[in-house]
């Protein structure tokens, strides 16, 4: 992984000069597996991520909004009653490990003062959170338990002794010489950049790699320097953050990665890059999880409807012969002194083709001649009548699809929060029934949007489902501030909160809608523009549909980069 233990003591060092010395005013954990630490320092409001999610670990400071849950989980309660009010001491890392030790200081509810530490591990899938009581360094709890049975080295449970993960004796990168190097590092053996990872501590294979390609012809010439050179620019703390992205992977380094021959986006600070490279990316993998029986449910009504518009099509093809019923009927009524009882077929001449030409038609033999007559014509009235019905549920069926596809894409960009409220509207809409925890109250749900703001600070609010839409378009926006969507592709409703704004703000906000519609990954999008006057909502129509006229029409090129700048806590 990317976040290496170079990695982590460079965002030590940035943790350490913001944080040291501030105050822990609030905690909240908004997910599972990661919490938020809101630290008053240096005159100003910090937002601390901590993260032991098994894909997303890392420690960071953040400027995204997060949605907290309405009950606390017992560890965040726990950490409150525990932290809050305390003051950091000192920030520090466990020799080039993926742990960063918090030492914080504070009076317990007697009034005695009390001194903890807060282990971050960032360790893939084994991350872990953990209190502990510095003076008997004892675990107070941690976000994850972990019994004997899963882990014979050490165990993490409440009232256990705090161990460190066990040592892997690798040699420190920034006291090793060129004789270290040579030592450790077999050129016989081949796959340089693995025994580079094996032999020295806090390098991940991403900076193996690269030290091998900055060495070029690695040899027992060239490695040695450039190993030494990249470690000598890490030890100053000369840092240049930078995401990289590749033509099949993206990823982040505290310096560019040239090895990976993409696009190179550098960052004032550590901070916002993993903010920019994780925008959306862990929030994506918990909706992915919440919303997987949902996703199954949606493409399955959408594979039904589509089966059903097969067998209307095939109705509608038999349907098509009315008019060759009608004509049966009438040569029949116009010959029926040709036709006796027993009749299998009779051939009579087509009065309506200019050519005067025959035509076989088929006969009931146990029919009389009046009643084969009035059998086609029968066939002719259903014919008709059911090309009528027929195509009538050709267009619902169409649009129960188009319904369900918008859903579908609602998914993809969806936040957690969200996925309930598209559960919801399923529920009143009578296509699946919820299921209600035990103990929960039916209560109204608060529908909150998302905000953005313009170059100008113009706001900008945007619907992530049917409800939101919904709400914010007829509920919301003013009748003259201007109203935004994917032209004929399903997206988001966006509105700008404002009469007149200026062009800049109106293409910003085409940017937002056209990245949160189902052309996100497309260049040259349309997306319409009109006053909410101008936008009404038919009769009986499903949620989140809606008619407009008036639109202008602009072509703007999807931008994430652009959409996270304009996001705002």
């Amino acid at each position: 992984m990317s976040f290496d233990g170079l990695f982590t003591r460079a965002m030590t060092k940035e943790l350490a000069e913001l944080l040291q010395g501030g105050r822990i005013n609030k905690i909240h954990q908004p997910f599972k597996n990661e919490l938020i630490l809101v630290i008053r320092s240096g005159g100003r409001n910090y937002k601390l991520l901590l993260s032991a999610h098994p894909s997303h670990s890392r420690i960071q400071i953040t400027e995204e909004q997060y949605d907290n849950p309405a009950e606390p989980p017992m560890f965040c309660m726990f950490l409150r009653k525990h932290l809050e009010g305390y003051s950091i001491e000192k920030i520090e890392q466990i020799g080039l490990d993926r742990i960063v030790v918090f030492e914080i200081k504070g009076k317990n509810e007697i009034g005695d003062i009390s001194y903890k530490k807060l282990y971050v591990e960032i360790m893939g899938r084994h991350s872990n959170i953990i209190l502990v009581d510095k003076e008997r360094n004892m675990i107070l709890d941690s976000i994850k338990h972990v019994s004997s049975s899963v882990n014979s080295y050490r165990v993490v449970l409440p009232g256990t002794e705090y161990k460190l993960p066990p040592a892997q004796n690798k040699l420190n990168p920034f006291e090793a010489s060129e004789e270290d190097i040579l030592r450790f590092i077999d050129f016989n053996s081949g796959k340089l950049d693995k025994q580079i990872v094996q032999h020295f501590s806090g390098i991940s294979p991403l900076l193996g790699s690269e030290i091998i390609h900055r060495a070029k012809i690695a040899n027992r010439l060239t490695l040695p320097p450039a190993f030494i050179e990249i470690m000598s620019m890490l030890r100053k703390h000369d840092y240049q953050p930078s995401i990289i992205t590749g033509k099949e992977k993206e990823s982040f380094y505290l310096f560019p990665i040239t090895f990976m021959n993409g696009e190179i986006k550098t960052f004032s600070t550590l901070s916002r890059l993993l903010d920019h490279f994780y925008f959306g990316k862990a929030e994506r993998d918990r909706v992915k999880q919440q919303a997987h029986d949902l996703e199954r449910f949606i493409k399955n009504e959408i594979s039904k409807n589509e089966t059903k518009i097969k067998k209307l099509q095939d109705t509608l093809k038999d349907a098509k012969n009315a008019d060759q019923y009608q004509l049966y009927g009438e040569l029949l009524t116009a010959n029926l002194y040709l036709v006796s009882k027993g009749m299998e077929n009779i051939d009579v001449v087509n009065y309506y083709d200019e050519e005067g030409k025959t035509v076989q038609i088929a006969l009931d033999p146990r029919k009389t001649p009046s009643e084969n007559a009035q059998s086609y014509f029968s066939k002719y009235q259903k014919a008709k009548n059911a090309l009528i019905v027929v195509q009538e549920q050709i267009e619902i069926a169409e649009k129960e699809i188009l319904y369900f596809e918008n859903l579908l894409q609602q998914i993809e960009s969806a936040a957690p929060r969200d996925i309930e409220e598209i559960r919801i509207e399923l529920a009143e809409e009578g296509y699946m029934k919820l299921k209600q925890k035990r103990g929960q109250k039916n209560r109204p749900q608060k529908i909150s949007l998302d905000k953005y703001y313009s170059s100008d600070n113009t706001e900008i609010l945007v619907g992530k489902n049917n409800k939101q839409n919904d709400y914010l378009t007829n509920k919301v926006a003013a009748r003259d501030e201007i109203w935004l969507h994917t032209k004929d592709i399903p997206g988001s409703h966006v509105v700008i909160r404002s009469k007149n704004p200026t062009e800049e703000t109106i293409m910003e906000a085409a940017v937002i809608a056209a990245y949160f519609s189902k052309a996100k990954d497309s260049s040259s999008v349309p997306v319409d523009f009109t006053k909410i006057r101008y936008v009404k909502k038919p009769a009986g129509a499903k949620p989140g549909f809606v008619t407009y006229d008036h639109q202008q029409t602009v072509f703007v090129t999807p931008d994430s980069e652009k959409v996270l700048e304009m996001r705002k806590a």
